[in-house]
């Protein structure tokens, strides 16, 4: 009996197991996990850059190779997005679609956007990170973010044309999935005003852009804007959830032109683009960016993928911003007294 038990034990075991190891990725656990993901990615990346494929999908292969040392190898489907880096960069960011049936253990990622770098020099792998870091810095301020995932990808031409290169790059979630993890569900997009969206969260993403120096940004235009709607009260005005940084001055790209529209000479030129708000509202919200100061900062200075060079640049930048909203006739001025009215 002894001898059959242990047979049992070693079956169930070995069965769980085998479960485990095909078992679908949790789409949520996937981008509260820090480690980075090295990630292989194969397709035809002449094609991918060419204006005859604009806004169609292709077929790839993705091999994934997760820090427990699970292993998964999926066929899936990708596509540039992009007008101005398809031009300008040598491989434009990707689109990744794992809803299809030859991925169904990545299945549940659904599509996700590839942020890699505009070239293969050091300096374009840079700002990748650095715009990583933008957006693990904004998932301190408010949980109603994108989260984000690092990878370690080597990129693979299947026609041979384009030499194989590695590069960090990182991965955003689905934006369904942000929103069903707030409580909230997305929508189709719609032509909104700033100001009929949630108030509180607007004056909070109003002052992030400021602090990290970003104009590239509309809410009537769904640029670089993403509205999420509240689940249980459907009269609730839509939260608005900032992506794509890589504009701003905190990133400080060499491809980044300054904003005509608004006037600035510089990237890195701070305009606030929020509407009127009472001082109260505003130190309300500064006060959340005073309380994650600290951890702000330690974000980026225990970084190890960026130079103490280009952390120290990023720190100043932000310290900036945070050495102005303690002056009280400047947050007066700049947040109340000349903010936009149209």
């Amino acid at each position: 009996m002894k001898k059959y038990g242990w047979s049992l034990i070693f079956l169930v075991s070995f069965s769980t197991a085998a479960l485990a190891q095909e078992a679908p990725v949790d789409s949520i656990r996937f981008f509260t996990d820090e480690a980075v993901i090295r990630m292989t990615l194969t397709t035809d990346l002449r094609q991918l850059q060419s204006k005859k494929n604009q806004g169609g999908f292709q077929p790839a292969r993705v091999t994934m190779k997760f820090p427990d040392s699970t292993e998964i190898t999926e066929q899936v489907l990708t596509s540039a997005r992009g007008n101005f880096r398809r031009d300008y960069c040598r491989i434009p960011p990707m689109m990744l679609n794992f809803r299809n049936p030859g991925s169904p253990r990545l299945h549940s990622l659904g599509k996700l956007k590839l942020v890699m770098g505009c070239d293969v020099r050091d300096s374009d792998e840079e700002l990748v990170l650095k715009e990583f870091l933008v957006y693990k810095i904004y998932n301190l301020l408010e949980d109603r973010s994108f989260r984000v995932r690092l990878l370690r990808v080597t990129y693979h031409d299947t026609r041979n044309r384009i030499k194989s290169f590695s590069q960090y790059a990182f991965l955003i979630e689905d934006d369904a999935d942000m929103a069903r993890r707030n409580g909230c569900e997305k929508r189709a997009e719609v032509k909104l005003l700033t100001e009929a969206t949630n108030r509180d969260m607007m004056t909070m993403v109003a002052l992030f852009q400021y602090m990290i120096g970003n104009t590239d940004w509309t809410v009537p235009n769904n640029h670089n804007i993403k509205l999420i709607y509240d689940r249980q009260n459907k009269r609730m005005a839509p939260y608005v959830v900032p992506y794509d940084f890589d504009y701003c001055g905190l990133v400080d790209a060499s491809y980044a032109v300054p904003n005509e529209v608004i006037g600035t000479e510089k990237v890195t030129e701070r305009v606030y683009r929020g509407f009127p708000r009472t001082e109260e509202e505003i130190q309300i919200v500064l006060d959340v960016f005073r309380g994650k100061r600290e951890s702000i900062f330690a974000l980026i200075n225990r970084f190890e993928l960026l130079d103490k060079k280009i952390k120290k640049g990023m720190t100043s930048y932000l310290d900036e911003f945070f050495k102005l909203i303690e002056d009280k006739a400047s947050v007066k001025s700049i947040f109340v007294d000349n903010a936009r009215t149209r």
